[in-house]
């Protein structure tokens, strides 16, 4: 099917291109979203005419993108979440988590806005894509920790999974000398 873009999008053309894309692609995401009308004659006259309307909408709207994106990039996010000894966590933190904590942070972003190729499972900072207009993207910082104590050692560039070893050594003289206390057993 040969859809009109009425703004850009990511890997298929600018906005005003007629573009030739699947149909179900055009009938299920394109059209409803009202991305694209479908390239009749009677569409492309109605584009032609309300295209400058279209192009000032759209420079409207990157504006106020970018003004929110001048605030909005390089912010820090904590989510807290249980976890095993390895970092793994119980659940996993998704799109929807992460514009929770944007929102309660101040920011206005919907879940569709954040990009995640695959939900988070493990502990940690990780960097996140937040696509605020198809022209503009930022990146925001989400750090997953068990405790706001731990996020903030994760902050800091410490590693959490760091366990203080014992010496075995020190540990068998001390059961050691506490059994010879007791009369059992001689050293």
């Amino acid at each position: 099917m040969e859809v009109i873009l009425l703004e850009r999008v990511a890997k298929l053309g600018q906005m005003g291109e007629t573009v030739r894309v699947k149909d179900g692609f055009a009938r299920n995401f394109l059209l409803p979203r009202g991305k694209a009308l479908r390239a009749t004659e009677t569409n492309k006259k109605r584009f032609d005419e309300q295209r400058a309307q279209l192009e000032a909408r759209n420079l409207e709207l990157k504006s106020e993108a970018q003004k929110v994106a001048e605030s909005l990039d390089g912010q820090s996010v904590t989510i807290i979440r249980q976890a095993g000894e390895s970092g793994v966590l119980y659940g996993s933190v998704a799109t929807r988590d992460i514009a929770e904590a944007l929102g309660t942070s101040g920011f206005t972003v919907s879940r569709q806005q954040v990009v995640l190729n695959q939900p988070i499972k493990t502990l940690g900072v990780h960097a996140v894509p937040v696509n605020l207009h198809p022209e503009v993207d930022v990146t925001v910082t989400v750090n997953v920790a068990r405790s706001p104590e731990e996020a903030e050692r994760q902050a800091r560039g410490e590693d959490v999974f760091v366990r203080e070893e014992t010496n075995l050594d020190d540990l068998g003289l001390e059961v050691g000398a506490a059994l010879a206390e007791a009369g059992d057993v001689e050293l």
